[in-house]
């Protein structure tokens, strides 16, 4: 009776094992599968320039939540949001610019990737044309420096008229030696 016993439970054992391997792989295989449930935007438009509109509305703006994304790239509820109300907007046949101007009263400047030209964005347009003209200025001060200290370097190494004639008698000298 002992040997049906243990026979009963290593049967069971072994099955019980393998149901909780199956259980296991099913429950990674529902875990992988869950982003393939994520939501794709369809929007029904009523002409195809404003699917055109729409299309480029999403790529200038940028998503308020995410880092340098647009709105048509990124996955965020925000952004999800945003594409919402842009469709919206233009099935109201607001125009672009409306658009825009509502996503910056509403988020600021941020939401444009070419931010506008202003007195507080003023500085992300000069500063590099600034930095580029300074490091002009600092190349160009540098060349006019080496070249002023290399020729008062020749000027100082020049020979005097004794050394000069020492030298000629020296070369000479030589040259006739080897003759």
């Amino acid at each position: 009776m002992n040997s049906i016993f243990l026979s009963i439970v290593q049967y069971l054992s072994k099955s019980f094992i393998k149901i909780k391997i199956n259980y296991f792989f099913l429950l990674l295989i529902f875990l992988f599968s869950i982003p393939v449930l994520a939501a794709i935007d369809t929007y029904q438009f009523s002409d195809n320039e404003t699917q055109q509109r729409f299309q480029k509305l999403t790529h200038e703006l940028r998503c308020p939540k995410c880092q340098n994304q647009n709105l048509a790239d990124s996955n965020a509820e925000i952004a999800a949001d945003l594409r919402e109300k842009i469709h919206f907007m233009l099935e109201q046949h607001q125009s672009d610019q409306q658009i825009i101007e509502y996503m910056l009263a509403r988020y600021g400047d941020f939401v444009l990737y070419q931010p506008r030209f202003s007195a507080k964005t003023m500085w992300l347009w000069l500063v590099p044309f600034l930095l580029l003209l300074t490091g002009a200025i600092v190349i160009m001060a540098f060349i006019r420096w080496r070249i002023k200290t290399t020729h008062s370097e020749s000027l100082t190494k020049e020979l005097s008229i004794e050394q000069q004639q020492k030298l000629h008698t020296l070369l000479t000298d030589t040259v006739e030696k080897h003759k």
